[in-house]
């Protein structure tokens, strides 16, 4: 076995490697760069180097500074992660030229399924449905919307060498493809070095379900399951579960087999995944196989107990395969969300800053006992396991060179409702503070019908948020519950005031048992009956909720018993009252005395400043360019500018009709959250 790896990422998924080596004693080596000196897979692992300035495309994707960090260390292997270099086969075949082991495939593999043009001749020479398109390679834009109309609008747009959404773009029309081309094919040259571009049919309504494969180098191969990642954004993965809950036997057995058939195909060795679209008939349509490790692979490791990095160490080192296919039983449900640097308030624009506070759930793990793959006996009644994957800690940067994905929720149970309602509690828990992101959005996913019923396709966001999203009004009853326990807090930390003020003592009550909650624009008259155990709360109209709860003033996480269910509240401290986030929700919760209840019913609402004729940056990012001139006419959804956060370039529209009268911003500034980038007249 190897002594020593070099990890060629960052991030979360150095970690995620980091941990499984430091499992089998294997030393390990991280690179960083300037922007990384202090990140945590940096101090994680035995050794780090240092291979270059911020930009991926000056460090990370760089095959010469990779390889003398891996000459300097001695390191007798390299795992890629994903992205960067985990699909660059010149980096595979320098590797094998230094006698250096690749944690993936073979380079033949890489070359032929890696790239997305020629795994698709591959698997129509092989007779796999694959979906209608053009594989040549596009010259420009024109040429874009010449093969985009042959082929048929809607159309996706993508890199040759992309992954994880980048390097995407849909395209209804000629306008949409022209400027689709262009941005993905910058996107493609920033994150890949390789700015290659294809056109294929978008198929709408569809669902994205992935079979994972494992093989070695000695002809044997499995498929563990399928992972549904079907809500998307952008067509980057947001929510991911394992298996599917649209999938039967049948189907999950016919495109196993054909997973496992395309990889020996090429004689692929290690993990991959083969992604397929799935219709609403189940028929399925093989979409591009990614030869490397995936960024849900935890959900596929949960319900089969397999550690797939193990496994692709083992089958680097030349091992077998001790796994065969009647050995994979999937067993219970798992669900992967991931945590974004992103503002689900502004369009999930890309969010940079400090994380002046990150505290994670405790992680658990509540399952049976399983060997190379095999369950071994079934999991207690109410089993929950919670995992997350990062590479972020409270006091670090997030930075706006790197992807926006600073963690990997997960949650297992023993059947799909009780994972998501673990997830839930998990979402609720997590803690972060001092920049955008998107916790609120995913426990708004998490509480969605249709999400609930696991009858979504990859248009979910599209067609449930058209209009973004803005936030979640909470249900009659779960408003109770919370102004049930927001009342009850509330007394908490009175009865402390008044201790800490001196105007109370065992011969005197100060604090009152009736109060006012207001929340979401509605208002609980309640009083309070306490207790040593608790608090009994009771309404107007003579219902009655019991709260529990150890949570003392200035705790900014407050774990609630609330009639016997649980209940978790960030809590921050507003005048009056609290800022509460439960559920999705993010609310100011006032609890006042009747009299100051009413009198705060006449105080008149503070508007915000009229910003209708700015054009603000929505989030700190470089200028690419400005697409207007000042006296312009612009017309409603015309291209303004163009900025690049997170290798993510976001094209900013004119939201009406409108003349330019100033534009404060050229290419190549750098811009900070709501600065003005124009003015209109």
């Amino acid at each position: 076995m190897f002594d020593k790896i070099l990890i060629a990422n960052r991030g979360e998924i150095a970690c995620r490697v980091i941990k499984t080596a430091r499992k089998m004693g294997i030393k390990t080596v991280a690179i960083y760069s300037d922007a990384d000196k202090q990140a945590l897979h940096v101090q994680m692992a035995d050794e780090a180097v240092h291979i270059g300035p911020p930009p991926a495309n000056q460090s990370y994707i760089v095959i010469d500074n990779v390889m003398e960090a891996i000459r300097a260390t001695g390191a007798q292997a390299v795992h890629p992660g994903y992205g960067f270099l985990s699909e660059n086969s010149k980096f595979a075949e320098a590797l094998a030229a230094a006698g250096v082991a690749f944690v993936g495939p073979p380079v033949g593999a890489i070359e032929k399924m890696g790239d997305k043009i020629t795994s698709k001749k591959i698997a129509q020479e092989a007779g796999v449905s694959t979906v209608p398109g053009y594989m040549g390679l596009i010259e420009d834009a024109d040429d874009a919307v010449k093969i985009s109309n042959e082929v048929g609008y809607p159309v996706m747009i993508k890199a040759s060498a992309g992954g994880g959404g980048k390097g995407m773009r849909i395209a209804w029309n000629d306008e949409e493809a022209r400027e689709g081309f262009q941005s993905s094919k910058n996107e493609a040259a920033n994150s890949f070095g390789d700015d290659r571009i294809f056109i294929e049919k978008f198929v709408t309504q569809p669902r994205h379900i992935e079979i994972q494969v494992l093989c070695d180098s000695h002809g044997n191969g499995v498929y563990l399951g399928e992972r549904e990642c079907s809500i998307q954004r952008r067509n980057q993965k947001v929510v991911e579960e394992a298996p599917s809950p649209f999938l039967d036997e049948a189907t999950r057995k016919a495109m196993g087999e054909q997973a496992v058939a395309l990889a020996h195909a090429v004689d692929y060795a290690s993990a991959g995944t083969v992604e397929f679209i799935v219709d609403g008939d189940k028929n399925f349509y093989f979409l591009e196989m990614n030869t490397r490790l995936q960024v849900e692979h935890p959900v596929t490791e949960l319900i089969t107990g397999v550690d797939l990095v193990e496994q692709m160490i083992r089958v680097a080192n030349g091992e077998k395969l001790t796994i065969t296919q009647d050995d994979v039983q999937l067993n219970g449900w798992a669900i992967e969300n991931r945590l974004y640097a992103e503002d689900p308030y502004r369009g999930f624009l890309p969010s940079i800053g400090r994380l002046s506070r990150y505290r994670p759930p405790a992680e658990i793990s509540a399952g049976p006992l399983q060997i190379n793959g095999k369950w071994q006996g079934d999991a207690p009644t109410g089993a929950v396991a919670v995992r997350n994957d990062t590479g972020v800690y409270e006091g670090g940067e997030i930075s706006m060179y790197y992807d926006p994905m600073i963690a990997k929720l997960c949650t297992w149970a023993p059947t799909r409702d009780q994972a998501i309602e673990a997830m839930r509690i998990a979402l609720d828990s997590f803690e972060v503070e001092g920049i955008g992101h998107n916790l609120p959005f995913l426990s708004a996913v998490m509480d969605h019908p249709i999400f609930i019923k696991g009858d979504m396709t990859t248009a979910f966001i599209e067609e449930q948020y058209p209009e973004g999203f803005v936030g979640v009004e909470l249900p009659d009853d779960t408003l109770r519950n919370v102004a049930a326990a927001c009342a009850a807090m509330h007394r908490v930390a009175e009865i402390r005031r008044t201790r800490v003020s001196g105007r109370m003592d065992n011969h005197e009550r100060k604090v009152g048992t009736d109060w006012a909650v207001t929340l979401q624009g509605q208002r609980f008259d309640t009083v309070i009956a306490a207790d040593p155990d608790g608090s009994t709360v009771r309404f107007s109209d003579g219902s009655e909720i019991r709260v529990t709860s150890d949570w003392t003033p200035g705790d900014q996480l407050a774990t609630l018993s609330v009639n016997g269910d649980p209940l978790v509240l960030k809590v921050g401290k507003i005048p009056g009252g609290f800022r509460i986030r439960s559920r999705g929700a993010d609310m100011k919760v006032h609890v006042r005395t009747p009299r100051q209840a009413e009198l705060a019913e006449l105080m008149p609402e503070k508007l915000p400043p009229d910003t209708s004729k700015m054009l603000l940056c929505p989030m700190p990012g470089l200028v690419v360019n400005i697409n207007v001139e000042v006296g312009q006419e612009v017309q409603d959804g015309q291209a303004l500018c163009t900025i690049e956060a997170m290798k993510m370039e976001n094209i900013l529209r004119a939201e009406k009709k409108g003349v330019v009268s100033k534009i404060n911003a050229s290419a190549g500034d750098s811009l900070a959250v709501d600065e003005v980038i124009m003015e209109f007249e």
